[in-house]
């Protein structure tokens, strides 16, 4: 289990590595999100050793079932999959540094009230749905800059950009259209120098495309069964997470 393990870990880290080369990007620009939806503590800790530290949960039953198994291994967890109001407490409680789901003004206002009881802020994605598909969660591209403007007014809400999920093909052209998408979206939010507002981060691309994504500029690529799943080998092309498990599907 282990050295299949790190052996994906090791493909995936050189095809983003190659990924940069290629596009005349710093590899430090882009981090490696590893998406943990299913996968056990005793998986997630033999890549935590061996100096990855960025995790993510779609499912709040999950965090909970793995936080005391892992809280002492060094990582930060983001929150990946659509976040229900009244899951909000158990967000915080679990040590969740990012929320890269944020999609609708409803969601921010109450994640603010509880974080300003707890004297508390977050670093927070907005979710957009560049794909315009009714399975997929996110706000509308047109309505992106009108919520960012809003969700600027929550103190505790650090804005630091963007995530998309993107389209599920293996027509590279069209999964490049919704990255171009996000992309543009990020540079017409950046002209409206909104206060409160980092656009650093462009979270998109998975394990199928994400050379496509960085050619587009992804700042975090989220990559989940390519590296806790069967053994992969550089010269595949893969497509290991379904088409469409629902609206929860925000996993790499």
């Amino acid at each position: 289990m282990k050295d299949d393990i790190l052996h994906n870990l090791a493909v995936i880290n050189n095809r983003i590595k190659n990924a940069c080369a290629k596009s005349g990007r710093n590899t430090d620009e882009v981090k490696l999100l590893l998406a943990t939806k299913t996968v056990s503590a005793e998986r997630i800790k033999i890549v935590l050793e061996h100096g990855q530290t960025l995790i993510a949960e779609n499912k709040v039953q999950e965090l909970k079932e793995k936080y005391e198994e892992l809280k002492d291994t060094s990582h930060k967890n983001h929150f990946i999959g659509h976040l229900q109001t009244n899951k909000i407490k158990d967000i915080l409680k679990y040590d969740v540094t990012c929320v890269q789901s944020l999609d609708r003004l409803e969601l921010a206002e109450k994640l603010h009230q509880r974080l300003l009881t707890e004297n508390r802020t977050m670093d927070v994605l907005i979710q957009v749905n560049t794909s315009n598909e009714e399975s997929k969660f996110g706000i509308d591209p047109g309505e992106a800059i009108e919520l960012t403007r809003k969700i600027s007014h929550y103190p505790t809400l650090k804005i630091k950009g963007l995530m998309t999920i993107g389209l599920f093909s293996a027509e590279s052209e069209k999964v490049r259209a919704c990255f171009k998408i996000l992309k543009n979206l990020q540079q017409d939010i950046i002209r409206e120098n909104i206060p409160n507002v980092e656009m650093k981060e462009l979270s998109m691309g998975m394990s199928g495309d994400l050379e496509t994504a960085i050619e587009e500029g992804a700042t975090i690529v989220r990559v989940g069964t390519a590296v806790f799943g069967a053994r992969i080998y550089p010269d595949s092309y893969y497509w290991n997470e379904g088409r469409n498990e629902g609206k929860t599907n925000n996993q790499a």
